[in-house]
Parts: structure tokens; C-alpha cells; sequence
């Protein structure tokens, strides 16, 4: 069961995170916060001209907005709906890209590492706190973006988030 997330453009402008922390502090308060793995997805009304040919992703109130919430979430990856895109599009928000008609979204290689390699370390720590066995689910959300990351690595940087 997805919960969806409305921000409209008085929301952006404003920079108002209060739809989301609506939804995450309730999970939060209830130390419930794994039961919200992979269920947010974001329904977003910003309103553009009719010619207007930006994606989303490529409107800098909209991205400012994302990074905002990046800052005071940094481990909402978790809870986005990865099967509906939701990291793809959160990512495209926050990471340098280009869209090709036939090959989609192409991120900023360099940027899309330094992206992902934040979340790992965010991720991990995170899920300790949180209890949370995590290993696999940061090698799946590396794989999405075409990394393969080696067990050993997980070794090095946590030995608390193996899975058990």
C-alpha cells in the first residue's frame, strides 16, 4: 500500500515540508518507521506554461524544494516507492542529468557516485540506529543505478548493518 504525498506549487514556493513530515514523523512517533519502507510516492502539481518542455525534475523551485527535504530527510530513499520510480525521480531531482529520448534519464556519472555513495553511508548508519538489517537493501538500491558493491565494502564501513 503506497501513501501518496501532495505538494502543489504554494508548497515549493515556500519550501513547506509539512506534507511529508505529516506522514514520516506519525511513523516516526510510533517507532514504526520500517512498516514505511518503499510505500512514498510523491503527487506533485506544479503548474507550467503549455510549451514549457522541462521534465519535473528539470525546474530549479521544484529541485530546490527536493534538496530541502533531502537535508532534513537524508534516509528518505527508504521510504520511497522504488517499483513506481520514486528514487529514480527523487534522484533526478537532486543529481545532474539529461533526458534522451530512447535512453531515458543519463545522470552525471561522477555525480550520480557521489550521490549514491552519501546514501549508502546515510543509509547505513541510519538502519543501525533503526535496527534495521540493511545490507541488502543498499546493494539493491546501488544496483538500480548500475553499481555492484562488494560485500567486503559493507565490511569496512559497518559491521552492524550485515545482514543477519
Amino acid at each position: 500500500m503506497s501513501i501518496v504525498v501532495e505538494i502543489n506549487a504554494d508548497r515549493i514556493n515556500n519550501l513547506d515540508l509539512s506534507p511529508v513530515r505529516e506522514v514520516v514523523d506519525k511513523w516516526l512517533e510510533a517507532g514504526a518507521i520500517a512498516s514505511g519502507e518503499q510505500q512514498v510516492k510523491f503527487e506533485i502539481d506544479y503548474p507550467r506554461e503549455e510549451l514549457d518542455p522541462r521534465e519535473l525534475s528539470e525546474i530549479p523551485e521544484l529541485r530546490l524544494w527536493f534538496i530541502r527535504l533531502d537535508s532534513c530527510y537524508p534516509w528518505l530513499p527508504f521510504l520511497l516507492d522504488w517499483k513506481a520510480g520514486e528514487l529514480a525521480r527523487y534522484t533526478a531531482m537532486l543529481v545532474p542529468h539529461q533526458f534522451h529520448r530512447t535512453e531515458g534519464i543519463q545522470y552525471n556519472p561522477e555525480a550520480l557516485e557521489i550521490f549514491l555513495m552519501n546514501k549508502i553511508f546515510v543509509l547505513s548508519d541510519w538502519f543501525a540506529r533503526q535496527g534495521i538489517a540493511g545490507k541488502s537493501k543498499l546493494m539493491a538500491m546501488s544496483q538500480m543505478f548500475g553499481y555492484d558493491l562488494d560485500d567486503a565494502f559493507f565490511d569496512v564501513i559497518s559491521p552492524q548493518i550485515a545482514d543477519r
